[in-house]
Formats: structure tokens, C-alpha cells, sequence
């Protein structure tokens, strides 16, 4: 209107006030467009916000709010919780003392595990099961809980097929490295006593005798052997219940497995 206006003014076609009326009523116009969009801006603002965008992806669990319920940002209400299921972080302690072995063993050199190299830790279900997918360990605290006399870590395993859940407990061995420069038995050739473990070993005569050994930790299915035994010793493995010391042992051959005609009782030694 004010465009069409202007030109009858010069003209004195119509009067200077209601040229001037006409654009006052073009700039309370904008004006009220301006307010509306600025109301239109901040409606689409307020309305984002009840989209809530969770920080990480998960599995959601049990709403905390029904619909209509008033929720607070300041207040920081709990509308449900969102479960990381994977990757997942299982946190478990180890002793210190234990903490401070593997370090001087790796230091020394009886750990095989070179300057970042990841520390692999495997899960063992409450019904014995293993868990087949590794996990690394990503945190290891730098004190010692004065309690309990451990140290707190942490490792981040796979998780697609979701079977470990949060909040469950199970049980965690590490892998530091590899064992150098150390003997390890079958865990059936040992017979564990009070005094300490023992096994049937081959002689130089041919013969079946009992030897007392050291033993360290078991790792598996092996004993490792601290003292006791030497490079080249012969361990028996088999048929111990029918052994007594003095007996003479037919060895197995290595390649089949099958023993050399002997009228004696044979064991098979590894």
C-alpha cells in the first residue's frame, strides 16, 4: 500500500496524512510479523526439547515417567536408563601383590609381553562356561585400595551377541604375556598333598620313581613347575593308579601312541 501511496503524493492525489497513516500501518505490520516469527522460532526451540537424545547407544530400560508427567531439565529428572550392552566393561580387582609379580616378571623377562602390547582377559560364566570373544584391558588404577589390598581394573570386550549383561558377575583370568624359560605339566600327573605336589617320573634305570616338585600357578589345564624338575625329564602322565615306585615303564611310541611288546606294566610318559 505505501508503494502505491507514494506516487499519488506526489500528485496530490491524496493528503500527506494518509500517506503517513499508511506506512505507520506498514510498520506496526512488520512488526507483528517479526513478533510472530520470533514466537514461531521459539516454539520450534521448546519443541526439540522434548525429543531427548540419549549420549551413547544401548538398550533401554523401564520408563521412570508416564506420559504426561512434568519432567525438569534443572531438576534433572529420571525418565529410564540406557544400558551399553557393546561394547561392554566388566571391572574386576587383583590383588597387589599379584600386580607387582606380573610387573617384575615382565620386567625380567619370564613374561613375554613387549612395551603396548594389550593385556587380554578371558570370562568364565557362574556355570563354568568361557566366554569365547576376548576382552583387553583398557584402565588399570595407579592406587591401591587400602581395604581390600587390590587395584582396580577394567577391560572392554565385544558383546554382539548380547550375553553378557550389566550387572553380572563372572569371573575374569588375564593373559600378561607369555611364560618364558619354565616347565609345565599336565595337570592328572600331579598328586597334590599337604606337603606339596609330587610326580611319577621315569628314571635312568626304566623305572617309575616319585619326584616332589615346587609348584606355581595353575594356568589351564598345566601345573607351571618351579623346582623339582629339569629339562629332559620324562613326567608320567597315564596309568598312575596302577604304578608303584621301582616298577619298570614301557614308553609309548610318540608317533602312534602304541607301546612295544613287554611283559611289564607300561605308562605312557610325555
Amino acid at each position: 500500500m505505501v508503494a502505491r501511496y507514494r506516487p499519488l503524493v506526489a500528485e496530490n492525489a491524496i493528503s500527506g496524512q494518509e500517506f503517513d497513516a499508511a506506512q505507520a500501518a506498514a510498520r506496526e505490520a512488520n512488526a507483528n510479523v517479526a513478533q510472530i516469527q520470533a514466537q514461531l522460532r521459539a516454539s520450534s526451540l521448546q519443541l526439540g526439547y522434548t525429543t531427548v537424545r540419549a549420549p551413547i547407544s544401548g538398550r533401554a530400560g523401564r520408563a521412570a515417567v508416564t506420559e504426561g508427567a512434568l519432567v525438569s531439565q534443572a531438576e534433572g529428572t529420571l525418565m529410564t536408563r540406557i544400558e551399553q550392552i557393546s561394547p561392554i566393561y566388566v571391572s574386576f580387582s587383583q590383588s597387589a601383590t599379584e600386580v607387582l609379580q606380573i610387573r617384575r616378571a615382565i620386567a625380567s623377562g619370564q613374561l613375554d609381553l613387549a612395551p603396548g602390547d594389550a593385556v587380554e582377559v578371558r570370562l568364565l560364566f557362574p556355570d563354568g562356561t568361557e566366554y569365547e570373544l576376548p576382552g583387553l584391558i583398557e584402565f588399570l588404577d595407579f592406587s591401591v585400595d587400602e581395604a581390600t589390598g587390590t587395584v582396580q581394573l577394567r577391560a572392554e570386550f565385544p558383546n554382539p551377541d548380547g550375553l553378557l549383561l550389566p550387572g553380572e558377575f563372572v569371573n575374569a583370568r588375564i593373559y600378561a604375556g607369555k611364560v618364558t624359560d619354565v616347565i609345565a605339566i599336565p595337570q592328572r600327573a600331579v598328586t597334590v598333598a599337604d606337603a606339596g605336589g609330587t610326580v611319577m617320573i621315569v628314571d635312568k634305570d626304566g623305572k617309575a620313581a616319585v619326584r616332589p616338585v615346587k609348584l606355581g600357578q595353575l594356568m589351564g589345564d598345566s601345573w607351571v613347575v618351579e623346582s623339582g624338575l629339569k629339562p629332559g625329564d620324562r613326567v608320567i602322565v597315564s596309568n598312575l593308579q596302577k604304578l608303584q615306585p621301582g616298577m619298570p615303564v614301557q614308553i609309548a611310541n610318540a608317533a602312534t601312541g602304541r607301546k612295544a611288546a613287554a611283559p611289564t606294566p607300561a605308562a605312557k610318559a610325555d
